[in-house]
């Protein structure tokens, strides 16, 4: 990269999970907030069916509008970004006879994609592979964190409190003998059924009656043949807390907690709440809590963020029993959503951070890391 150049960001998104058009919404904040003077975005979209598309720099085109998301389409463009120069090549197939074209180097990669095939650590080796920095957790705190399942395990075994839960495999689901295994029925009723390996509440059901378990499992396999069971909690509030890795070996940083405020969905925050249901949510920043239970809430999420070996940013969602003072960490978003409606860029603006010198934190975090085994 010459002197004064821009550095180049390639902003990828979209994707094959069902987290497709929220992707889009976050890639389209991030795009109207990234320093143009610092950065120069490359937006590349990934289609459901898995393509590599050139995007135009467009934002209004991939927000949530209308209770509609925007998707990513096979345009005919095709981009591959190429290991050890960090080119980025292109060629279009609407052109007979298209050339290759080197579309120059990239220097750092956002990889804006929520859910598997790309949260999961999955993107995150690619660009290890290719040798490209890359905002956001690495490989193995991303696909750990991915399972909700394997990252309770972890967590429980250091000391952090997570609730009650049990997963069930594939291989127990087929071969089970009754249709709710034994150690559920212990949990009493409510209990959440869910996809150990998706986001944005996709797939989940609140059961309040046994016979609509096995019906909830079958909802929640058809986004993860593996799924979790957990207990409810009675009287919880669900408080986040926002964390960014520290610089120069320091100690991840933390936003005081924001909280998410049911209104119309009693119960569950739910996809279409979280997104499309208007009025059915409030998001209060920063959550009316006691200043200790925040500094409870702040010590978990960085002991969390460290226990999974978390690098750049994560939210880290609690369950808070006010009349008992009860926390649970219920699970750690290493891509959390970027949207108008998500708290982590509320979080850290109520910190003093606004979104583009959050963008550009993220950024240079990233370019600080070195390449390799870290």
């Amino acid at each position: 990269m010459t002197q004064n150049a821009k550095t180049r960001v390639a902003v990828i998104f979209g994707g094959s999970s069902g987290e497709h058009s929220i992707s889009c919404a976050t890639a389209a904040g991030v795009l109207e907030h990234i320093d143009r003077n610092r950065f120069e975005p490359v937006p590349i979209g990934i289609t459901r069916g898995g393509a590599w598309v050139l995007m135009p720099d467009e934002v209004e085109a991939l927000r949530l509008q209308d209770g509609q998301g925007a998707e990513v389409t096979d345009n005919g463009t095709f981009v591959a970004l190429v290991p050890q120069n960090q080119h980025l090549f292109f060629w279009d197939t609407r052109v007979a006879d298209s050339p290759i074209r080197d579309l120059g180097r990239i220097d750092v990669v956002m990889p804006l994609l929520h859910g598997p095939y790309g949260e999961d650590g999955t993107i995150q080796g690619l660009c290890e592979m290719v040798g490209v920095p890359y905002t956001g957790c690495g490989v193995t705190a991303s696909a750990l964190c991915m399972d909700k399942g394997y990252t309770k395990q972890v967590l429980e075994r250091g000391g952090i409190p997570v609730g009650r839960f049990h997963v069930i495999t594939d291989y127990a689901w087929r071969h089970r003998e009754s249709a709710v295994p034994a150690e559920v029925l212990d949990f009493g009723l409510p209990v959440f059924v869910k996809p150990s390996r998706a986001g944005s509440s996709l797939g989940v059901s609140r059961v309040e009656a046994w016979e609509e378990f096995e019906a909830a499992v079958v909802a929640a396999r058809r986004h993860d043949p593996k799924v979790i069971v957990e207990a409810g909690v009675v009287g919880a509030r669900e408080v986040e807390c926002a964390v960014l890795e520290g610089r120069d070996g320091a100690a991840p940083r933390t936003a005081f907690p924001g909280e998410v405020v049911m209104k119309q969905t009693p119960g569950m925050y739910d996809f279409e709440s979280k997104y499309f249901a208007q009025d059915a949510v409030s998001l209060s920043i920063p959550a009316q809590i006691p200043e200790l239970v925040a500094k409870r809430i702040c010590d978990y999420a960085r002991q969390a963020f460290e226990l999974v070996s978390g690098e750049g940013l994560a939210r880290v969602d609690f369950f808070y029993v006010e009349e008992t003072g009860r926390l649970i960490l219920n699970e750690i978003n290493t891509m959390p959503g970027m949207t108008p409606f998500s708290l982590f860029p509320g979080m850290w603006e109520h910190m003093g951070m606004p979104y583009q010198d959050l963008v550009t934190e993220l950024i240079e975090i990233a370019l600080s890391h070195p390449q390799g085994l870290r």
